[in-house]
């Protein structure tokens, strides 16, 4: 767990600085910095996952799988976000942080399902 939540710090630092970037320098407004940062540092999560916190090797498989974790995150986070801006009129600098530490506990029980999968096929094969 102690991973997970280092990996997703810097994960969503790398999101929130990518968010800033595609917000105040290519002006993009708020809704599409967000979906850029996101789909850009998901990737970045991947392998950080797949590396550090789960130590699996990443495969195609599981990478065309892992946005499938996601599924949740970008709807709450975006849903979240949305709100947060639009109907309550937060700061667009600050929501995105806000909407994110929402969505920590969804996206760690999903994200190690996807990426720890083989490894329990494994195990199971072995116990049989």
């Amino acid at each position: 767990m102690f991973r997970f939540v280092l990996v997703g710090f810097l994960n969503t630092a790398n999101y929130y600085i990518l968010y800033l970037f595609f917000m105040h320098i290519l002006t993009l407004p708020y809704m599409g910095a967000h979906l850029s940062a996101f789909f850009i540092s998901m990737v970045g999560s991947f392998y950080f996952n797949s590396y550090f916190t789960y130590k699996v090797k990443p495969t195609l498989r599981k990478f065309l799988q892992f946005p499938l974790t996601y599924v949740v995150n970008i709807s709450v986070s975006s849903t979240a976000l949305f709100l947060l801006v639009d109907l309550l009129n937060f700061n667009e600098n600050i929501s995105p942080l806000i909407a994110q530490g929402i969505t920590i506990p969804a996206t760690f029980f999903v994200s190690k399902k996807v990426l720890t999968s083989e490894k329990n096929e494994v195990i199971e094969q072995v116990r049989k």
